[in-house]
């Protein structure tokens, strides 16, 4: 074989890797469909892939701020650092900004279903409730299910199926629905929202701000069957068939912080990375609202805010 053959077939090897078509990246956890934060999408060829990743992925380390100091910055659009019991702000970003609440808005459904008692009684599913791809536990239409297990399910995979269906089972409809949930954030003092669907999908005027979810977290946060949730890592669910899926707390901070004990995440494409958190340490209670960050950040951002909420702040 002559070297000038030799060089013929290298010189059409390197031809043929450049032109040949380029994978397109894998999307991590957080792709750019709009999707809440809540429970495991269908497989994919990926997944297997994007878990390697993950599992190769180090903890991120949540600084303690340095005794004394301010409040951490944050890469996030908008903050609020409250005081759980008497609701003063101890630091706020743009509090008051409009901004798309994405799964957060659950806090305030499961505020009106937990207020509303009854939560033994039985509720049926019925083909609208499942209506509401593409992130859904799949309980399917005719199944019967006790409002306090999906109330759990609600708070700590973030279901869409399951908020639609607790809606209309307690209003009759997820308009009579929104309707109630506007005048339960009114009555708590949380004028500047407006919602329109329980589960937080985006739609246009549907908005709240850091400083309303803050108050609505508040409100939740006082709720003894809302706390006792919250602070889940993990729930076993059972189907009507019987079958059972371990359920995970979509609050990474609940594994990271132990002084994080609930409350809610969030994401859509127009929202961003949304977190509402809670913490407490003995004499001291905190919610920390987390509007617009990023994946990178979000969870660094509100587990700082946290630790200098629950030991450097004034409050």
């Amino acid at each position: 074989m002559t070297r000038r053959f030799v060089a013929w077939i290298a010189f059409c090897a390197i031809a043929f890797c450049a032109l040949a078509p380029t994978p397109p990246p894998l999307d991590d956890e957080d792709s750019k469909a709009v999707t809440p934060t809540g429970v495991t999408r269908k497989q994919t060829s990926k997944r297997k892939h994007r878990a390697a990743i993950k599992r190769a992925e180090p903890t991120e380390t949540i600084p303690i701020p340095v005794p004394g100091g301010g409040a951490p910055a944050t890469s996030a659009s908008s903050v609020i650092v409250v005081d759980a019991h008497n609701g003063e702000v101890l630091y706020e970003k743009n509090p008051d900004q409009l901004r798309a609440p994405a799964s957060t808005t659950k806090l305030l459904t499961a505020l009106i279903i937990a207020e509303s008692g009854e939560l033994d009684r039985d509720v049926m599913v019925e083909r609208i409730d499942t209506m509401a791809e593409p992130v859904k536990l799949n309980v399917q239409p005719g199944e019967h299910y006790r409002r306090i297990d999906l109330l759990r399910a609600l708070l700590v995979k973030s279901p869409n199926d399951v908020a639609r269906c607790l809606a209309r089972d307690n209003a009759g409809s997820v308009v009579a629905f929104a309707e109630r949930m506007n005048q339960r954030a009114h009555e708590l003092g949380a004028t500047r929202s407006h919602f329109i669907n329980p589960n937080g999908l985006p739609v246009a005027g549907q908005y709240s701000t850091a400083r309303d979810l803050s108050i609505i977290a508040r409100a939740a946060y006082a709720n003894s069957i809302i706390r006792s949730i919250v602070c889940l890592p993990r729930l076993t669910f059972r189907f009507a068939n019987g079958r059972t899926r371990e359920l995970e707390n979509t609050n990474k901070l609940l594994q990271r912080l132990p002084y994080c004990n609930g409350m809610k995440t969030g994401y859509t494409e127009a929202a961003g990375k949304c977190l509402i958190a809670s913490g407490t340490r003995p004499g001291k209670d905190i919610i920390v609202v987390v509007l617009g960050d990023t994946t990178g950040r979000v969870w660094r951002d509100a587990g700082a805010l946290l630790a200098w909420g629950l030991w450097n702040s004034a409050g």
